[in-house]
C-alpha cells in the first residue's frame, strides 16, 4: 500500500502533465508496477507496455510447461535443461526471467475460528536461546498454553523440550488455572504425535495417559495448517516482545517467578481480542465455570531411568554423576528425578537422594558414600598384607598377637615385615619370627627393639 498523497500525485502527473509511467516511476522513486497499480485503482486505462523480443522467447513455452508440471523446480536445474537445448544467455538473467514465469499459487481464504468458553486450549514449545549453567550450555525452552476463548496465558521455562517437561508444562498450567480445558490443540510435535498418515494418528502413549487423567482430548492440527493454532503462535510472539525482551534474571527459577507474575498481571490485564471492551482477566473469570475440574492427585511427572552401575560408586544421569553406597556397585538401579531432586533406588529401597544439578560433568556426592569406600579399601589393603605374611611365615600370627597386646602400631609392623619378606625371603622371615616368639620372657626393651627394627625397613622409612 502506498500513501494516498502519493497515489494522487501519480494520477495528477499522468493526467495533467502527461508524464509516461517510466518517468513518474523514476521521479517519484517508486517501481513502475506501483505506478500502474495506482493508475488502475483510479480507473485510468494505461497503455500496455511494449514488450521487446528476448532470447528466452523460443524457450518460453518449454519453461512454462515444465514449471506447470513441476512448480517447485529450482531455476538452476531448469537453466541446465534449457542450456542443453541451446539457450545462449547467462544464469543470472535466466533466474530473473524464471521468477516472472513461475506460476503462483492461488491465495487461500480462511474462516475466522471461534470457540466456546472452556472448550479449547492451544499449546506449543518456543525456543528462547540457551542458558549457561556452570560448564553446561542448555537450551532455554518455553512451554506456552493459551485458552482459545479468553486468551488466558500460561508460560513456564524449562531447560529442554523433553517429554517429562512437556508433561510438567501441562500439570503446571492446570494447577495455575485450577482447571483444564476439554480439548488441547497441538502442532504435530513428537511429544504429542508419534506417527501420522492423513487422518490416521498415533498419539504418544504418555500423552494419552495424561489426557485420561485430566479428562481432556488431545487434537493435532492438520498438516501445513498453522492457522489453526494461530492463538498460541501469537501468544508466543507476545511473550517474546512484551515479556522476554531485555529481561534480566538470576537463574531459571527467578525467570519462572517473573513469568508467573507477568501472566497474572500484565498479560491478564490486556484487552481480550474477542471483546476489546473487556480484559482477559474478566473473560477468564467468566470462562472458569466451563472448564473441567482437576482430579485429587496431580499426574506424576518424575523422570524414570534404569541404570547399570559399574566399578565406581556413581550413577550417571543428565550429564552428571551422583554418588551411591559402594555396596551397590555392579547392580542395576533406578533413577527417579524431579526438577529439584534425584533419587536412586534399589528395587523399592531408597539408597541415595541428591539435589539435582544442571551442570555438566559434575560429581554430586554424599560424604558418607565416599568415606565408606575409603575405609573399606584401607581395611582391604591391611587384610591382604597380613594374609600374605601369614602364608609366607605362619609364625607371624603369634607375633601380631603379642605386638597387639603391647600396643605396637600394627600398620608399621606389617609394612616392616613385608620389606623383610621381600629382601630376605619367606624361610628367613619364618626362622626369625619363630625364634622371637619362642622367647618366654622378652623384655620390653627387646620387643621395642624388634619393632624399631621392623619399622626401619618400612617403605616410609626407606
Amino acid at each position: 500500500m502506498i500513501p494516498r498523497a502519493l497515489e494522487s500525485e501519480i494520477v495528477r502527473l499522468y493526467h495533467a502533465e502527461h508524464w509516461p509511467v517510466g518517468t513518474i516511476a523514476r521521479q517519484l522513486r517508486v517501481h513502475h508496477a506501483t505506478v500502474r497499480r495506482a493508475l488502475r485503482a483510479a480507473g485510468v486505462e494505461v497503455a500496455p507496455r511494449i514488450v521487446r523480443a528476448t532470447m528466452i522467447d523460443p524457450y518460453r513455452a518449454f519453461i512454462v510447461e515444465t514449471l506447470t508440471k513441476y512448480p517447485s523446480l529450482r531455476a538452476s536445474r531448469l537453466y541446465t535443461m534449457v542450456k542443453a537445448r541451446g539457450y545462449p544467455g547467462a544464469a543470472d538473467h535466466f533466474r530473473a526471467l524464471v521468477a516472472i514465469l513461475r506460476p503462483r499459487p492461488a491465495p487461500e481464504a480462511y474462516l475466522r475460528l471461534r470457540t466456546l468458553p472452556g472448550e479449547q486450549a492451544q499449546a506449543d514449545w518456543a525456543s528462547f536461546g540457551t542458558l549457561a549453567i556452570g560448564r553446561a550450555v542448555r537450551p532455554l525452552m518455553a512451554f506456552v498454553m493459551v485458552l482459545s476463548y479468553s486468551r488466558q496465558l500460561f508460560v513456564r521455562f524449562y531447560l529442554n523440550a523433553a517429554m517429562a517437561n512437556f508433561l510438567r508444562g501441562h500439570v503446571d498450567a492446570f494447577t495455575a488455572w485450577n482447571a483444564a480445558p476439554r480439548v488441547i490443540l497441538y502442532d504435530n510435535l513428537k511429544s504429542a504425535v508419534l506417527e501420522r498418515h492423513h487422518d490416521a494418528i498415533r498419539f504418544h502413549p504418555t500423552l494419552l495417559e495424561l489426557a485420561a487423567h485430566y479428562r481432556f482430548q488431545p487434537r493435532p492440527v492438520a498438516v501445513a495448517r498453522g492457522n489453526e493454532k494461530g492463538r498460541v503462535e501469537r501468544a508466543i510472539r507476545y511473550v517474546r516482545d512484551a515479556f522476554f525482551a531485555a529481561r534480566r534474571f538470576r537463574d531459571l527459577d527467578d525467570l519462572n517467578v517473573q513469568a508467573d507474575a507477568w501472566c497474572q498481571g500484565q498479560a491478564a490485564d490486556r484487552p481480550c481480542p474477542e471483546d476489546r471492551a473487556r480484559t482477559v482477566r474478566t473473560v477468564f473469570d467468566q470462562e472458569r465455570a466451563y472448564l473441567i475440574g482437576l482430579p485429587e492427585n496431580p499426574f506424576p511427572v518424575d523422570e524414570h531411568l534404569v541404570v547399570s552401575v559399574r566399578k565406581q560408586p556413581y550413577v550417571r544421569f543428565d550429564l552428571n554423576d551422583y554418588s551411591i553406597p559402594h555396596t551397590h556397585v555392579g547392580k542395576t538401579l533406578s533413577v527417579v528425578a524431579s526438577l529439584q531432586r534425584v533419587r536412586i533406588l534399589d528395587g523399592i529401597d531408597l539408597i541415595a537422594s541428591h539435589a539435582r544439578s544442571f551442570d555438566r560433568g559434575a560429581q554430586i556426592e554424599v560424604p558418607a558414600h565416599i568415606e565408606g569406600l575409603v575405609a573399606r579399601k584401607r581395611a582391604a589393603r591391611t587384610h591382604r598384607a597380613q594374609d600374605r605374611l601369614h602364608h609366607a611365615a605362619p609364625s607371624a600370627q603369634a607375633l601380631f598377637l603379642r605386638a597387639a597386646s603391647r600396643g605396637v602400631h600394627m600398620g608399621v609392623l606389617t609394612r616392616g615385615l613385608l620389606v623383610l619378606l621381600d629382601s630376605h625371603g619367606a624361610d628367613a622371615l619364618e626362622a626369625a619370627i619363630g625364634a622371637r616368639t619362642r622367647s618366654r620372657h622378652p623384655s620390653r626393651q627387646r620387643a621395642r627393639r624388634s619393632t624399631v627394627l621392623a619399622s626401619s625397613h618400612s617403605p616410609a622409612t626407606l
